[in-house]
């Protein structure tokens, strides 16, 4: 069938009764009576030539025909709220920010109630990822990561604040002689820190973690000693669940907000005005404790 000819309103309902399971919730999604949900759904069965529902009233079910239209039709609305939501510029909707996953736990989502409790018509939706923006061919509309410029083409780079890492672990661990806990998502972080800081490396057997957030919980429940970058560790050492017995030195990496060339649409604004605020914040009432602390 010819586009010009599609029954979007009819096929837009019969979508929504078949995802939501009744007609009543149809009708309330989207602003209509139940009687033209039924008429809708009537004449898409006569345009087809074949039904779409069949039993009783209070007690219908999917045909053949409509178990097959039905996934078909998801997937082509999803696609159009979705390109919609792209182009929208409006503080209301949701937002797809992209985050390293240890830092969306330990810093992002801690803070993130602060966020909606300003701006509840926003809805941030989150995912992990630490690979290189490219907002050409990913969908989301902003993003966190740590690194060192330059940053790739195609980006606009928010500086939130540099990162400092440090050795860390449960009270009553050595730093000597003890289990060296490493990482296959940053595996080189004890030779940075030894090169920057000038300690030779701790004596000790290896244990490595497939990401990095297991790490760091395997130091705070005592298998070892990790590397671990402040933001990521600073409750636990504020609470006394971890000690850094070298304190916190810089790493020569930031963490930034990466946004898309241009006037960032409203809700991307609201966020990173956000992002920013809640950075400066963390920098003025948490400093990481120096070396030697």
């Amino acid at each position: 069938m010819k586009r010009a000819r599609l029954p979007l309103n009819a096929l837009r309902a019969f979508e929504a009764v078949g995802r939501l399971g009744r007609m009543t919730l149809a009708a309330e999604e989207l602003h209509v009576t139940h009687g033209a949900i039924s008429r809708q759904v009537r004449h898409l069965e006569e345009v087809l030539g074949v039904p779409l529902l069949e039993g009783p009233r209070n007690d219908w079910r999917l045909t053949e025909a409509g178990r097959a239209l039905l996934p078909g039709l998801r997937t082509a609305f999803d696609g159009i709220e979705g390109a919609v939501a792209q182009v929208a510029d409006t503080t209301t909707g949701p937002l797809d920010l992209s985050c390293i996953g240890t830092f969306a736990m330990r810093w992002l989502i801690p803070r993130l109630h602060r966020f909606q409790e300003r701006h509840p018509e926003v809805e941030v939706r989150l995912a992990s990822s630490d690979r290189p923006v490219d907002f050409s061919r990913d969908g989301f509309d902003l993003a966190i990561r740590v690194g060192r410029s330059p940053w790739p083409g195609g980006v606009v780079a928010h500086p939130l604040f540099p990162e400092y890492f440090g050795p860390v672990h449960a009270p009553g661990w050595s730093l000597s002689g003890g289990t060296l806990l490493r990482s296959h998502t940053r595996p080189g972080a004890w030779e940075d820190w030894c090169a920057l800081s000038g300690d030779s490396p701790p004596d000790g057997s290896a244990v490595e973690y497939e990401h990095f957030f297991f790490m760091l919980e395997a130091a705070t429940g005592g298998l070892g000693t990790a590397v671990g970058p402040w933001p990521h560790v600073v409750d636990d050492v504020l609470s006394g669940r971890l000690v850094a017995p070298r304190g916190f030195i810089p790493s020569g990496l930031d963490y930034v907000a990466l946004v898309r060339p241009g006037k960032p649409r409203r809700r991307v604004a609201l966020v990173l005005e956000w992002l920013v605020d809640e950075a400066a914040r963390f920098v003025g009432d948490f400093p990481p404790p120096g070396v030697g602390a």
